[in-house]
């Protein structure tokens, strides 16, 4: 659903040429997007920022109050909207043009949620990402994420935040959220997440507002998720405490 005709139909016809996809429909605009969404459901959207009418941002918080909302895929040309795409809930934020690979990437993740629930869980799903391999150039490093701070949204990428430095990989901030959940990994602000173990204190800077402090920098805290995280804090203290 974009605003340029030919590369609607050019990801249209990208998508449709991939196994896992069924139907492809096309919106010219804003309000022809709303239109179908609330005819019919959909598994996955795939919007651009800036069409006719309603804007895809616009679109998106729509998409957020259906009964059953379909995956948000974002796919422009500018990466400044990145940050605000992951905190309204997009799976995936592609840049355009759209290189096949990453329309792949972007199609599983969207279909990874519907997968049947009942499904035992593989051996190397039970701890998803327990370690995360950076490449860069000839150097592949090797991230645990027990030293993992926090993360912070970079467009099409996240930065991971160390002890030791920062390492920039390419995932949606949405999609570590989900994984990370059970090591404590909770959403501070719509472009972070910070590691509850490793939150040293909360405190409120006449410039930056709420941070939580961390050794490895500052986390800025969101008015929206700072009751949130200061349950989170609370309950791993508590933990801590009882054990």
């Amino acid at each position: 659903m974009e605003d340029e005709t030919f590369t609607r139909r050019e990801l249209a016809a990208m998508l449709a040429a991939l196994p896992e996809i069924g139907d492809v429909q096309e919106a010219d605009g804003g309000e022809s997007a709303v239109r179908q969404l609330g005819e019919t459901a959909f598994d996955a959207v795939f919007l651009d920022i800036s069409m006719p009418g309603l804007d895809g941002m616009a679109v998106a918080r729509v998409v957020g109050r259906l009964s059953t909302p379909p995956a948000i895929v974002f796919v422009t040309a500018s990466e400044q909207h990145a940050v605000d795409a992951f905190g309204i809930g997009a799976i995936d934020y592609l840049l355009k043009p759209v290189r096949p690979e990453r329309l792949a990437e972007a199609v599983s993740r969207a279909a990874a949620p519907r997968r049947p629930q009942s499904a035992a869980p593989r051996p190397s799903q039970i701890d998803e990402l327990a370690v995360v391999q950076v490449e860069n150039g000839r150097h592949t490093a090797f991230v645990h994420r027990d030293d993992i701070q926090y993360v912070e949204a970079h467009g099409d990428y996240v930065r991971l935040h160390t002890g030791e430095g920062s390492h920039l990989i390419r995932m949606p901030l949405s999609y570590l959220e989900e994984v990370w959940a059970p090591a404590g990994f909770v959403r501070a602000h719509r472009g972070y997440l910070v590691a509850t173990g490793w939150v040293r204190d909360l405190w409120v800077s006449s410039s930056a507002g709420l941070l939580a402090r961390t050794p490895a920098g500052d986390v800025p805290v969101s008015r929206r998720h700072a009751r949130a995280l200061k349950e989170r804090l609370l309950a791993a203290v508590r933990d801590e405490e009882s054990t």
